[in-house]
């Protein structure tokens, strides 16, 4: 367990600082879809946009070398972090120990229960999430959004373009709907390939998530989820078609939604109201 010094300077922009993360070494790892964020013109716009305060309950996704990390706790005091590669955790701790108090967590992401994590308390979430797991991952924090205050996540592009994307987008799509349905969606601004070590090849995005303090529409959530998921499981077909079994010709008429159209023409509202009681 690391302790935190009050007296520690701010470090985060600091020579001292980059020397830290630049000594680290370590293989990235395609199996664990690993993309480490270096550049610091970047890394600071990123810790600005979260803002950490002393006495808020951080959880870092993903620490990898701790670009992130390392002016989080400088500004937080204590934080925890979840990493599934275990060779990072002594350069992680070598890295902040004199910065602040980290506690590191060996798990798969997908196996926390951030609601435990949270003890009765609400949590601030930051991560750079591997683009092969982004949206499970997605799924997940979602679930668990009673217990988050906030989301400042690093996506690839065009999943974050697909979170925020609007009824009749070619994007809009189940991803859209449920994440709009749980958060409001804050795009913030696009991170190019350079600022990686391997650099992918695709552009990367932050984007706020912030959930709603109550659902924004009344809803049955459970059949909430099941038409959405069928309605873009079959996306070329009608509502008629495509939501057989689970919306009849009463409830298109009673909601006044019309049955022959596509799931991406409807709003978060409209199928809200579909599956409400």
């Amino acid at each position: 367990m690391l302790k935190f010094s009050s007296q520690q300077p701010d470090i985060a922009r600091s020579t001292l600082y980059r020397g830290r993360q630049d000594r680290m070494q370590h293989q990235p790892r395609r199996r664990f879809g690993q993309n480490f964020l270096h550049e610091r013109g970047v890394i600071d716009r990123i810790v600005d946009a979260v803002d950490p305060r002393p006495g808020q309950s951080i959880v870092e996704i993903g620490p990898g070398l701790g670009a992130l990390t390392i002016p989080l706790l400088a500004r937080s005091g204590s934080m925890r972090a979840i990493e599934l590669d275990r060779d990072l955790f002594e350069p992680l701790r070598a890295a902040t120990a004199a910065v602040g108090r980290l506690d590191l967590i060996e798990s798969d992401v997908l196996q926390v229960d951030f609601r435990a994590l949270a003890a009765g308390g609400m949590l601030r979430v930051v991560g750079n999430l591997p683009y092969n797991l982004s949206t499970p991952i997605l799924f997940h924090l979602i679930a668990q959004r009673a217990a988050i205050t906030d989301m400042h996540l690093m996506l690839q592009r065009e999943v974050v373009e697909r979170m925020a994307a609007d009824p009749g987008s070619k994007v809009y799509g189940r991803l859209s709907v449920m994440t709009q349905f749980a958060c409001r969606v804050l795009p913030l601004f696009v991170i190019g390939p350079g600022a990686f070590r391997p650099a992918p090849k695709v552009e990367s995005m932050i984007v706020r998530l912030i959930p709603h303090a109550q659902p924004p529409f009344p809803t049955h959530p459970e059949r909430f989820e099941a038409i959405v998921r069928s309605a873009f499981g079959q996306r070329r077909k009608t509502l008629r078609n495509s939501l057989e079994g689970l919306v009849d010709e009463a409830r298109f008429k009673r909601t006044d939604i019309d049955p022959g159209l596509r799931a991406e023409a409807l709003s978060v509202e409209e199928f809200a109201r579909l599956a409400a009681d």
